[in-house]
C-alpha cells in the first residue's frame, strides 16, 4: 500500500478508535495501519490533533518529521458512517 494511503487509512480508522475505546475491531485495525506504517515505511512518533476543520497527521521518518493536513469531514466519514449504523450501536 502506498505510504500516503496508509497514512490516511490509519488517522481515520485512529480517529474511530479514539472515539470508540471499547470497539475491539477499530483498536485491532488501527494497530494493523500503524504496525504497516512502522515497519513498511520506516515511520514512527505517528500523532494527529484538530486544528479547526483540520486534521493534522504528524510523523517521524529518519530524522526528519512532517505533516500532512486532512480536511475534518474526510477524516470522520468512517466514524459517522459507523455512528449512524445501528447494528455497530448496541
Amino acid at each position: 500500500m502506498k505510504r500516503d494511503d496508509a497514512l490516511f487509512n490509519w488517522l481515520q480508522i485512529q480517529v474511530v478508535a479514539d472515539a470508540r475505546p471499547d470497539d475491539q475491531s477499530a483498536q485491532e485495525t488501527a494497530a494493523f495501519f500503524l504496525q504497516m506504517l512502522q515497519e513498511d515505511h520506516a515511520l514512527s512518533e505517528l500523532a494527529y490533533r484538530q486544528e479547526g476543520g483540520w486534521y493534522v497527521l504528524t510523523a517521524k521518518e529518519e530524522a526528519a518529521t512532517f505533516e500532512r493536513k486532512y480536511p475534518a469531514e474526510t477524516v470522520e466519514f468512517l466514524l459517522v458512517a459507523i455512528e449512524n449504523e445501528p447494528k455497530y450501536n448496541s
